[in-house]
């Protein structure tokens, strides 16, 4: 922030070169001022002319060229109907979900993978658990899923541990199923992701568990059967190969 704020006068003389850099900058400092604890990652101009869009962590807001307004929400293409904050947001979960890694997650693999769905889950909750119950539908679906953990009670919570032990179990899929199953794992702990897990729970706004995110990006709130998950999957693939 005091970078952007103690800028010289010679480096806003070239900005002022440059409009976009010059409102970038406005941006910048308006957000710095208002809301000095957000750490911004990136802006950049939006669709719409007048207006950036800034990114901070997995969320998207939008600011005016001159730092005096900001819009949360949703900003659709009527024309061609499209909502093209969710097609940026599913962009950046992908990110988000490639720089953690799949070996910090759990992951149920078919024989031959033709989906994947990242799917947050609490031992505990009934939905989570019917889920897992059915996982042999969803791989002969050939739906790979990758567990990651939000614990909804929070850190600390008897499912947080739950969720630490299972990380920590020396068969990890294994201690998951049976922990899914109502059987306390042993009680381990260790170096484990289910904090950043958590993490990125909260900046994809997960409200509730389970919660889905396909291989695309797209969110599915909630407990989908294996067969309606399969055609829902291959229908997004066969728009968007």
């Amino acid at each position: 922030m005091n970078s952007i704020m103690k800028t010289t006068p010679f480096i806003l003389l070239g900005m002022l070169g440059n409009p976009a850099a010059a409102d970038e900058n406005q941006v910048r400092q308006a957000i710095a001022q208002a809301m000095p604890s957000v750490e911004i990652d990136a802006v950049e101009p939006s669709v719409v002319k007048g207006l950036y869009e800034v990114r901070t962590g997995a969320n998207l807001f939008y600011v005016s060229d001159d730092g005096k307004y900001i819009l949360q929400g949703k900003l659709y293409d009527l024309q061609n109907r499209v909502d093209l904050t969710e097609e940026k947001l599913a962009g950046i979960r992908v990110a988000e979900l490639t720089s953690l890694g799949q070996e910090k997650m759990i992951i149920f693999k078919p024989e031959k993978s033709l989906y994947q769905v990242s799917v947050f889950t609490d031992i505990d909750c009934g939905y989570c658990r019917k889920l897992h119950s059915e996982i042999d539908q969803y791989l002969a679906q050939g739906i790979t899923v990758r567990y990651l953990f939000y614990p909804r009670a929070g850190k600390g919570s008897e499912s947080y541990k739950k969720a630490v032990s299972v990380w920590c179990a020396k068969d990890r899929n294994a201690a998951l199923t049976s922990a899914k199953q109502g059987k306390n794992p042993e009680q381990k702990t260790c170096d484990n992701p289910v904090d950043r897990h958590m993490q990125l729970a909260r900046d994809f706004g997960v409200q509730g568990t389970p919660m889905l995110v396909t291989g695309k990006g797209s969110v599915y709130p909630g407990y989908l059967p294996a067969s309606q998950l399969a055609k829902v999957l291959k229908a997004k693939q066969q728009r968007n190969p």
